[in-house]
């Protein structure tokens, strides 16, 4: 601490650091992650966004090209345009003496595409940002900084090495005696910057795991120079596994081994979290335990076509495909007759043969070693049964082998189990307190699909699972009364008079006003949220389009009356593909221009019948269609015989 710091030597080399290209699809993705924090998938829906255009002075503009695309070229008038905006925005120094090209480095890149850039470099992001919202002015931004950057001039700095003395003085004690004097040799590795160059536009991300002592900043130090000591700070390092995939890391490995195209890197990481393979956890990637199971099965009876240059083998052949080289027919007769003979080979197999190959598998998971040493495949329970994996309605999950005489299950990756109690987590149910209305005892359980709270016991019992995000530690009895207390009546809608409520439903939290349901961002929203808030999500909603029922059905824009030759409802409804009318299983589109609050019942009846290819007729006699039924069924009953006989000339021969 008492030591003085002295630069004894410093080395510099010059380097020269040259701008990267455009953003194609999946550098801004990775881009998009490390500097924003955004997911894929909404990076391409803000991305999307700026493509298709925003109003500027009553004109619609797209600011950014397509951006679904390997390519990193720019036509040549954007090379243009960014040439001399820099040479306006930073100055002459850093417009280079010729334009950059660059060449896609991804495997089995098409480059049909421009890179992603601005559509005009001369709309810079500080003057878009009163025409976009927050997310799509930091998209825009970083779009035009990487565009413009890959165009400037390279950055001057020197990779310097400093070897640093800290020495302690002589110290001289009383009884004449004296401390030699302590010396320690530091060194510090970083580099210089003489020059930006278009690090004065755009620096890179890279991933923690990527950082380089050689890419740190040093301050300008000479030779022999007396340093100043700010801060000591002692570290430790010791062999790490290789980090766990990013969302980022994760695209950039995919387009390395040439998997997946530009529009496929955001939609596969969306349908792993959809389907619960992968959960994140800050900001990396691990696998839930239905990932894991669907891993093992997959690469324990179809490895082939799950291995790496598999699909990236199979890109290729459809590349040849595209370019006339290869017919596609013996490309899908070559798949075809492979993987229909490992299908023929698996569909053979039994569940339980299955189960068998899955519990090997993922026995660490499964079946994970006891502290006392005993067989973990053994049930603890009654002593006697055999753990195995086991298939339920939600999912797979740990079973005893005795079922239904022993009632043991175990969530699959858990630790530890609630014998009898039908879950896995808990050693038993955990009393939270009472119901203050009821009196009944409030609990917090585990079971086979997850932790959740009861009141009381039996089957009649109250449950709530726990939503997404809400841990087993960070459950109260209030946090337990308020999901036991859903659906929430937040009021009565102030025009239809009727009940605007809250809840939590398979695809998260939601609101729900007269067959309408409206998703809610927040889980905590659904226990606070008031009427007027309510109210202006549902109008929203109803804004966006017609509001859909769990069945997908949009709901009614109108009633118009019961059919005269069925006496079933005729309405009025707006679906993906416009306005038309419902009768039953009919739906007839309504001509293009037609006003859907103008449509009488009598045009109705006409589109309708128009649609079934018939004249507006009514409802046939019963007789007319049960006269016909007998010789139908004649008909069909005929065939079978005829196929039967011919069976049965041929077995013999066979």
């Amino acid at each position: 601490d008492g030591a003085n710091f002295t630069a004894t030597s410093v080395e510099a080399k010059p380097v020269k650091r040259s701008s990267g290209p455009p953003f194609t699809t999946s550098t801004l993705q990775q881009a998009a992650s490390g500097q924003l924090g955004y997911s894929p998938n909404r990076t391409m829906q803000i991305a999307q966004k700026l493509y298709e255009g925003i109003e500027i002075d009553g004109e619609t503009v797209g600011l950014i090209t397509y951006m679904r695309t390997d390519g990193v070229q720019m036509a040549p008038e954007a090379i243009d345009g960014a040439r001399r905006m820099i040479g306006s925005e930073f100055g002459e120094r850093y417009v280079p003496e010729k334009p950059r090209y660059f060449t896609a480095k991804a495997k089995n890149a098409q480059e049909a595409h421009e890179a992603v850039r601005p559509t005009d470099f001369f709309r810079h992001p500080n003057e878009m940002r009163k025409f976009l919202d927050n997310d799509m002015a930091r998209i825009y931004e970083l779009i035009w900084k990487r565009a413009v950057a890959s165009q400037m001039a390279n950055a001057e700095m020197e990779r310097t090495t400093v070897e640093i003395s800290a020495a302690n003085a002589q110290t001289q004690h009383g009884n004449g005696t004296e401390t030699a004097q302590k010396v320690a040799g530091l060194r510090a590795v970083g580099t210089v910057v003489r020059f930006d160059g278009f690090l004065a536009a755009y620096m890179d991300h890279k991933e923690d795991e990527e950082e380089d002592e050689d890419a740190k900043r040093l301050p300008l130090i000479n030779a022999n120079e007396a340093q100043a000591k700010q801060a000591i700070a002692a570290t430790q390092h010791s062999t790490e596994p290789p980090p766990r995939y990013s969302e980022a890391s994760l695209i950039k490995r995919m387009e390395e081994l040439g998997i997946g195209r530009p529009s496929t890197y955001a939609a596969t990481l969306k349908t792993l979290s959809d389907r619960e393979y992968v959960k994140l956890e800050k900001r990396k990637l691990f696998p839930d335990s239905k990932g894991r199971i669907v891993t093992a099965f997959l690469e324990g009876f179809f490895k082939r076509y799950v291995e790496y240059d598999y699909t990236a083998g199979l890109e290729e052949r459809l590349d040849e495909v595209s370019d006339g080289k290869l017919d596609y027919k013996v490309v899908l007769r070559d798949f075809w007759k492979d993987f229909s003979a490992a299908i023929n080979d698996i569909k053979e197999l039994r569940i339980t043969d299955v189960l068998n190959v899955l519990n090997e598998d993922l026995a660490p998971l499964a079946f994970p070693p006891r502290a006392d040493g005993s067989n973990p495949r053994i049930c603890p329970k009654c002593g006697t049964g055999n753990l195995s994996l086991k298939l339920g309605k939600f999912g797979a999950f740990v079973g005893c082998s005795n079922h239904p005489e022993c009632s043991y299950t175990k969530q699959l990756g858990a630790e530890n189990a609630a014998e009898g109690n039908g879950g896995a987590g808990l050693d038993e149910p955990k009393i939270l307190g009472t119901d203050p209305f009821t009196g009944e005892e409030i609990s917090l359980r585990t079971g086979r699909f997850g932790p959740y709270v009861q009141r009381g016991d039996g089957k009649e019992a109250k449950r709530g699972s726990l939503p997404k995000g809400w841990t087993v530690e960070s459950i109260d009895h209030e946090k337990a009364l308020a999901l036991l207390s859903l659906p929430r009546d937040i009021g009565q809608h102030p025009e239809s008079g009727k009940m605007i409520s809250a809840s939590i439903g398979r695809y998260g939290p939601y609101i729900l006003h007269d067959g309408t349901y409206a998703n809610i961002e927040n889980v905590d929203e659904v226990f606070s949220i008031g009427l007027n808030r309510a109210v202006a999500v549902i109008a929203d909603k109803i804004a966006k389009g017609p509001g859909r029922g769990r069945t997908g059905t949009p709901a009614a824009l109108a009633t118009l009356g019961n059919h005269p030759a069925d006496d079933q409802p005729i309405t009025v409804r707006d679906g993906k593909y416009g306005p038309y009318i419902n009768h039953g299983k009919t739906n007839a589109t309504l001509p293009k221009g037609k006003d859907p609050a103008s449509v009488t019942m009598e045009e109705a009846i006409e589109l309708i019948a128009a649609k079934a290819g018939k004249a507006p007729v009514k409802k046939a006699p019963a007789k007319a269609v049960a006269k016909k039924a007998p010789a139908k069924a004649a008909a069909v009953a005929k065939k079978p015989a005829v196929k039967k006989a011919a069976v049965k000339k041929v077995a013999p021969k066979a």
